[in-house]
């Protein structure tokens, strides 16, 4: 059931995005920085999280989860180290995703020739 719940809340997310790119003439850069901004701020009023509980990976994926993320970071090192852990809370709470983002994309950039 776990998956089935990770499906369809990812799903939705998505397409609400794709919907957001169809219906507007925003820049898709514009909605992704609208979706981590959004994630952002539902987890820093406390929404988002129990959604996190509910669909698992299929609010942790997608761009929302990224701004989730942050602020899960930031607000647990503010706990612990204050005003220098909200500066720090957020680069260490998605180190791992970013150098695994930077680091699969230039090895594939070595590995293939790209059209273009």
């Amino acid at each position: 059931m776990a998956y089935v719940k990770a499906f369809v809340v990812g799903g939705l997310l998505c397409a609400i995005a794709q919907a957001a790119m169809d219906l507007t003439k925003a820049n898709p850069a514009i909605i992704m920085v609208s979706a981590v901004s959004a994630g952002a701020i539902l987890s820093g009023l406390g929404l988002y999280a129990p959604l996190v509980e509910f669909a698992g990976a299929g609010a942790t994926i997608p761009l929302p989860g990224f701004g989730h993320t942050l602020v899960t970071g930031m607000l647990e090192d503010a706990a612990q180290w204050g005003l220098f852990g909200i500066l720090t809370g957020g680069f260490k709470a998605v180190s791992a995703g970013l150098l695994s983002a930077v680091l699969f994309g230039y090895l594939m950039a070595v590995l293939f020739n790209p059209k273009g």
